[in-house]
């Protein structure tokens, strides 16, 4: 028994084609708008390529910038399917494509979905991505001198003014990693020597944060260093007091940043994929539809049309059976040519015996 049995009249028919054709071109712009998403997360992500730690980030734009390509392909081809469908002789030059077209409009489905799904799962990747880039910016904030990181400060400030954020995880990060270069240090003095002397790797360490980790919305003029020593500022207590400095971690305010714009992109995509599984649905009924004319020189006789000639159980198992066949033929070729190659190598052996 055949699944999703449709009868149809010439009518339903001229309708479901229009239908369809306006459906697919309104997937067509809903490629361009695939296609536009995965381009603007590209250049966020390419804005911010110095604190990542490797290109991974960039599978979710480049697929979604693949999926709006394929998108706007199908779809057109599509239209233009619908729109011959209403001439009989038109649609004769489509009828041997229309199979091999619906198996590839499925896998490009699975696709969607899949990209759909990468875009909410991408979070835990891009986290690990955020804390070592951000940690190896930090320690090469300094490197102003350095060719290749001397634009890393600015990048930093400017990261950490626009999200409202301080270091890797938090204030402290900047604590354990030495961000005034050597040019701007008197080694002279007792202080620097002595903080240099003061841990095994010979770096200048401070409990002060760069000017960027500063909040302007405090009433207080801005503690960037010193912060934990009590005595060094009038009437302040550390641990206590609210600092004026951004709490929250880079890390979070980018991985928050980078994750609500992607679950946002996927649940788009989600929408793209049910439609395009309408739109799929719809052609596939439509072809079956005109195939099914009992008298192609009556076009207005009736049809039927159908998701699926046998039910979903039958069609699995001559799937199956289909695929058991395949692996058998190709064991019985790779059984072959081994006898053959056997063969091949005993005629030489013989010949040199005579």
């Amino acid at each position: 028994m055949a699944l999703l049995k449709v009868k149809f009249n010439q009518k339903k028919r001229v309708k479901l084609a229009q239908g369809l054709w306006l459906m697919n071109w309104l997937s067509v712009f809903a490629g361009i708008l695939v296609f536009s998403m995965g381009l603007f997360l590209k250049i966020e992500l390419r804005k911010r390529s110095e604190v990542m730690d490797n290109s991974e980030s960039h599978f979710v734009p480049n697929s979604l910038i693949l999926m709006g390509i394929l998108s706007c392909a199908f779809n057109g081809f599509a239209g233009k399917i619908c729109y011959d469908s209403l001439d009989p002789a038109k649609f004769d030059k489509w009828k041997p494509l229309l199979k091999p077209y619906m198996a590839l409009c499925f896998l490009f489905n699975i696709l969607i979905f899949f990209v759909a799904l990468i875009c909410f799962l991408m979070r835990g990747s891009l986290e690990s991505t955020l804390a070592q880039g951000l940690k190896n910016g930090m320690k090469f904030y300094r490197d102003t001198d350095t060719p290749g990181r001397c634009f890393m400060k600015k990048t930093i400030d400017m990261l950490q003014i626009e999200f409202k954020c301080c270091g890797n995880n938090g204030f402290r990060d900047w604590f354990e990693v030495q961000w005034i270069s050597n040019r701007y240090l008197d080694f002279s003095s007792k202080e620097v020597k002595d903080r240099i002397k003061s841990n095994v790797d010979g770096r200048y360490l401070v409990d002060g944060v760069p000017f960027s980790c500063c909040n302007p919305s405090s009433p207080r003029p801005c503690i960037q260093y010193q912060i934990t020593n009590n005595s060094a500022h009038y009437s302040y207590d550390y641990q206590t007091e609210e600092l004026n400095l951004w709490l929250r971690g880079c890390r979070e305010a980018l991985l928050h940043y980078y994750s609500s714009m992607m679950s946002t992109m996927g649940a788009v995509v989600l929408l793209v994929w049910i439609f395009e599984s309408f739109v799929m649905v719809g052609l596939r009924l439509l072809h079956t539809s005109l195939e099914s004319i009992a008298n192609p020189e009556d076009p207005e006789c009736e049809s039927e049309g159908w998701i699926l000639e046998n039910s979903l159980k039958d069609t699995l198992s001559s799937a199956l059976e289909s695929l058991k066949k395949m692996g058998k033929f190709n064991q019985v070729e790779a059984d072959a040519e081994g006898a053959e190659g056997e063969e091949g190598g005993k005629a030489p052996a013989v010949a040199t015996v005579s």
